[in-house]
């Protein structure tokens, strides 16, 4: 559908244009961010620790949702212009596969973070770096392991109904959809958010307890809800009604939001945080930073 010589259904040119803008304003905005947290890191030896190697997972993450936005923010330019996706089938299960690897990686990064930060401030102890590898090791290899599986017949990645990018094909009512889908909902988003509540709320109770509450627990999570939060419902109500009811201008509004994340992520989990803020005036600043240290 999204290769015919027309524009998307239910989408004038106008449209078409419009979300393409947003994303691209989305996408140039995570990856500016997320590649300072990057930066910052890899510059600054203060944020070489093992939390904020969760932190770097997170904005690794994140830059590859932004890629991802960047190509559907091209890709709509380009439809309103050639009126076709412009990269293939290939080119549509390769950006599926990326995408849903990168969103798996940042929420599970996200849950990843959440149990550092329990393990920090109720035990007292800094995370340990093979702890914080192993757990980086295995974000990575579930979302892979997941995000492989609709290439190898478990789900199927196909167009979102503006035709500018590429998701789980959650048209498809069929068992093998049904069953691929609650499992996958079950390990990557259900559970990252129950790891997170959870961490957040018994850290909260440490805290209060001792009378030293200066984190906020209560942003992580609603950032899961939030960003991710729309698809989740969109895909389970595509287990047990036919989404072709739905608009497709309705159906694009969890991946708008989805694409929210990388900045969300790098404000809060990076950008907030003064020892990165230093990090980051080193780097853009290096002669100003050397003449400190010298001082």
């Amino acid at each position: 559908m999204a290769e015919s010589g027309s524009l998307p259904t239910g989408f004038s040119e106008l449209e078409v244009l419009a979300v393409g803008t947003v994303l691209l304003v989305e996408a140039l905005t995570g990856l500016c961010l997320n590649s300072l947290t990057i930066l910052s890191f890899c510059k600054t030896p203060e944020l070489r620790t093992p939390t904020h190697l969760l932190v770097l997972s997170l904005a690794l993450a994140d830059t590859g949702i932004s890629l991802n936005a960047l190509v559907a923010a091209t890709s709509s330019l380009l439809r309103v212009s050639r009126r076709r996706w412009p990269y293939g089938s290939e080119g549509c299960q390769a950006l599926g596969f990326q995408g849903f690897l990168t969103a798996l990686g940042s929420i599970c990064s996200s849950a990843a973070i959440a149990w550092g930060h329990y393990h920090h401030y109720c035990t007292r102890s800094q995370l340990a770096w093979n702890t914080a590898v192993s757990l980086v090791i295995c974000v990575w290899l579930s979302s892979a392991f997941w995000a492989a599986l609709p290439l190898l017949g478990w789900g199927h990645y196909d167009y979102e109904p503006l035709g500018t990018c590429c998701t789980l094909d959650y048209s498809r009512g069929d068992r093998n959809f049904t069953s691929f889908l609650l499992t996958m909902a079950f390990f990557n988003f259900f559970l990252p958010l129950f790891i997170t509540l959870t961490s957040y709320r018994f850290m909260e109770q440490k805290l209060r307890k001792t009378g030293h509450l200066q984190v906020n627990t209560t942003v992580p999570a609603r950032t899961l809800l939030f960003g991710w939060g729309p698809y989740a419902v969109l895909y389970l109500s595509a287990t047990v009604t036919d989404v072709s009811a739905i608009s497709p201008k309705l159906q694009m509004v969890p991946a708008l939001i989805a694409k929210t994340v990388p900045t969300i992520n790098a404000i809060n989990y990076a950008l907030g945080r003064e020892v990165v803020h230093r990090g980051i005036w080193q780097c853009l600043s290096p002669q100003r930073s050397e003449l400190d240290r010298a001082q």
